[in-house]
């Protein structure tokens, strides 16, 4: 049986670093991260970009999981709502695969810590740290397993998550 790890978390968390991590480790495995199928500059959100991303996103998810090549597919977006995460997988077929649902959060000082460390690299911009803050609290009322990676690097997350099956 196949196994689709969806992980979510808001900006800055570590799900990017982790899931490259999980590509490595994991038998036959192919890694999606969702923002790599809205990547535009500038960055335009709109009801028609929004629709395009989801579209993407299903498409290639699909696609992964019709291809025998695959036993796992990572994939993982900031996914702070329910909706988002329903909405992605009733575009999905499933019937032969093991969905795994986590939500990678950290505590607030950490968060802002990680994300003041990427904007000093140039890796985003000011205004990343109060919109991640915001959605933050959201990831407590999804139906996932929460992970908190507050006192963890990325290695020790993903033995976690490898270890993890969902409840």
């Amino acid at each position: 049986m196949k196994r689709l790890w969806m992980i979510g978390g808001p900006m800055g968390v570590g799900k990017t670093t982790v899931c490259g991590i999980l590509k490595k480790r994991l038998d036959n495995c192919v890694f999606l991260d969702g923002d790599w199928c809205w990547d535009s500059d500038p960055f335009i959100v709109t009801p028609k970009t929004k629709k395009m991303v989801i579209e993407n996103i299903g498409f290639m998810l699909n696609n992964f999981i019709d291809c025998g090549e695959y036993e796992n597919i990572v994939f993982c977006w900031v996914m702070h709502v329910q909706e988002i995460i329903d909405d992605i997988l009733s575009r999905l077929d499933i019937s032969e695969c093991d969905v795994l649902n986590f939500s990678l959060i950290c505590d607030e000082d950490v968060l802002k810590k990680r994300l003041y460390a990427d904007i000093e690299a140039g890796k985003r911009t000011p205004d990343v740290i109060q919109r991640s803050l915001e959605r933050l609290a959201g990831y407590a009322a999804l139906r996932t397993v929460k992970i908190d990676t507050s006192d963890m690097d990325a290695q020790e997350v993903a033995e976690i998550l490898m270890q993890t099956k969902e409840t």
